[in-house]
């Protein structure tokens, strides 16, 4: 049983709380989503669309699920997951979103992915009293339960990571003319928010290009293009992992080596560096939460040991290079400790305690 193992896992806050034990006389309680079988989580997942390669978090989720299963599942309940395509476009997830509510009653909404698709759900689930839980996004807005009380993040902030990468900048390279590509959303702004932050009054000069993209646009190309114009020697990309794909082949391409920093949601080798070409990728710096499959230093680990024996026992046609199923992996290994915490006692409120 690998449910305990850790690789790197952030803690969420609720998790941290100690859960009083219920009384023996206390009645059961089931709230939507639950029977005496089975205990139904919905999500929204880019199956398709320009943010596709993060489908392969819903799929390692499932697979996790299936392991909890086969050995019991939770006090003998199975958890069944209802994974919804929503190309990442806002008016599609809400679509996917209600279907998942008011039809099939699902207990929470765990791991929506995306920003956007997100914002586009909050306002409606949180009128619902449905858990919006372990958003897969870095927004520094999840973390807002005076307003947003069912509603709740997992993995680090955007903008938190910004402050990193710009501290770095500032110590390293103090005279750096930094150009940034970013998507034209609140993914993106959250990100550029952190960096002007995090340079302070020393953003001002350093900045000397912003360049933004759709998530509709068929290539970053011409950004790129005038990043380089600008004459930046540092390049910030705020990039999903098709567009961060492109910039790094585009800059190869046209002879321009600024000092790249990359955001951790495009830092897989599988789903970025390969498709953009290992070789054109060097020398890339990025700051990640978790351990990476790839590198050597986690081999001999107990806790990459035991992914490595979940993952080709029941990820065997996946891409053991993809860091974004070892996402998927810890973050259903939350959900599950969060189930087992609720005892006999699942309501969407105990989710949520």
């Amino acid at each position: 049983m690998l449910t305990g193992t850790r690789i790197g896992v952030p803690i969420a806050a609720a998790l941290g709380l100690s859960l009083l034990a219920l009384p023996s006389a206390v009645q059961a309680q089931n709230g939507p989503g639950v029977t005496k079988t089975e205990i139904i989580l919905g999500q929204t997942m880019p199956y398709s669309g320009p943010a596709s390669s993060y489908g392969v978090i819903g799929k390692a989720e499932a697979a996790y699920f299936d392991m909890v299963n086969q050995a019991g599942g939770i006090d003998g309940r199975k958890i069944k997951l209802i994974s919804l395509d929503d190309s990442y476009s806002p008016p599609k997830t809400v679509e996917q979103t209600r279907k998942l509510v008011e039809e099939d009653h699902i207990l929470a909404d765990y791991n929506p992915l995306g920003t956007p698709p997100n914002t586009a759900i909050q306002k409606y689930l949180n009128s619902k009293g449905v858990p919006q839980l372990f958003v897969a996004t870095g927004a520094t807005k999840w973390g807002d339960p005076a307003h947003f009380h069912w509603t709740m993040g997992w993995q680090t902030t955007y903008q938190g990571e910004s402050h990193i990468y710009a501290k770095y900048i500032l110590k390293n390279f103090p005279n750096a003319k930094i150009g940034i590509l970013y998507q034209d959303d609140d993914f993106g702004k959250d990100y550029l928010k952190g960096m002007i932050d995090g340079l302070g009054a020393a953003g001002k000069t350093m900045i000397v290009s912003q360049q933004s993209y759709e998530t509709t646009d068929p290539t970053v190309d011409s950004q790129i293009v005038s990043l380089k114009g600008s004459g930046a020697n540092v390049f910030y990309s705020i990039a999903i992992p098709k567009f961060a794909a492109q910039a790094i082949r585009k800059a190869y391409d046209i002879g321009w080596h600024p000092t790249q920093f990359m955001v951790n949601v495009s830092a897989s080798v599988g789903a970025t560096i390969i498709p953009a070409g290992i070789d054109k990728s060097n020398g890339i710096i990025s700051a990640n939460y978790l351990m990476d499959p790839t590198d050597p230093e986690w081999d001999n680990t107990a806790d990459m040991k035991a992914y490595v024996s979940w993952f080709r026992k029941y990820l065997p046609n996946g891409d053991l290079k993809d860091a974004f199923n070892v996402y998927g992996y810890l973050n259903a290994q939350t959900m599950v400790q969060v189930l087992k915490q609720c005892g006999n006692n699942l309501t969407r409120a105990n989710v949520m305690t």
